[in-house]
């Protein structure tokens, strides 16, 4: 037997399977501005290297092409009353959501509280289109918020917290969110006029620090945007 003959009662060689199809990466944004440079828009809002290259930024449509200092001006004409502010002692991680989340719901400025490195990871570049500001302290961050005539709602689920449905939330405030898992400090809910908490269902006793975030920032706009 040579050693192309077939072993007796073995099966036949089988061909490989044909790996399945893929689906095409989806690619965000735009390409090149349509019909070359010659019919690029004379608005100095455009920038003249996306017309030329496409824009692949996660933005909204009505930006596309835009620059960065255009869309920040244009935001700025339409930023939202309400500030929010974070503790940053523990170097926590969902900072950048949050920042995310208050350039989604179109904050009118972030509030770092403490360390002034955050991990901008979560952020996903949008704090280059939110204005954020530093604080050493607590202390000199009510400073900031009582010169500004701007009164403070501290976010955590401690003993004296109201439902956030069920709070008197001002047009006008600073939301004020604490670490993950030790949530704020006691010189933080000392320094607020008020202490809401979002209402659970389940078994556990609190949610991810940029998720309660999200939910108040969206009751906000439910109620004032």
């Amino acid at each position: 037997m040579t050693d192309a003959d077939p072993v007796e009662g073995a099966e036949p060689a089988r061909e490989p399977a044909a790996e399945p199809a893929r689906e095409p990466a989806h690619e965000v944004g735009v390409g090149p501005w349509p019909g070359g440079p010659d019919a690029w828009p004379m608005d100095d809002r455009y920038d003249r290297e996306l017309l030329a290259a496409g824009d692949r930024r996660n933005v909204e449509d009505r930006y596309r092409y835009w620059t960065m200092e255009a869309i920040v001006a244009d935001l700025d004409e339409r930023r939202h009353p309400f500030h929010v502010a974070i503790e940053n002692w523990q170097h926590d991680m969902n900072i950048g959501s949050i920042v995310r989340s208050a350039n989604a719901f179109l904050a009118a400025e972030v509030h770092i509280i403490g360390r002034r490195r955050w991990n901008r990871r979560g952020a996903m570049v949008t704090d280059r289109y939110q204005h954020v500001r530093h604080h050493e302290d607590v202390a000199a961050f009510t400073a900031w918020a009582t010169d500004a005539g701007i009164p403070v709602i501290a976010v955590d689920n401690v003993e004296g917290s109201v439902p956030v449905d069920r709070a008197e939330l001002p047009e006008r405030c600073v939301l004020l969110f604490g670490q993950e898992g030790p949530g704020l400090s006691a010189e933080a809910v000392a320094a607020a006029s008020g202490v809401v908490e979002i209402t659970q269902y389940g078994s556990t006793r609190s949610i991810n620090a940029s998720a309660a975030a999200a939910v108040v920032m969206y009751e906000w706009c439910r109620r004032w945007a």
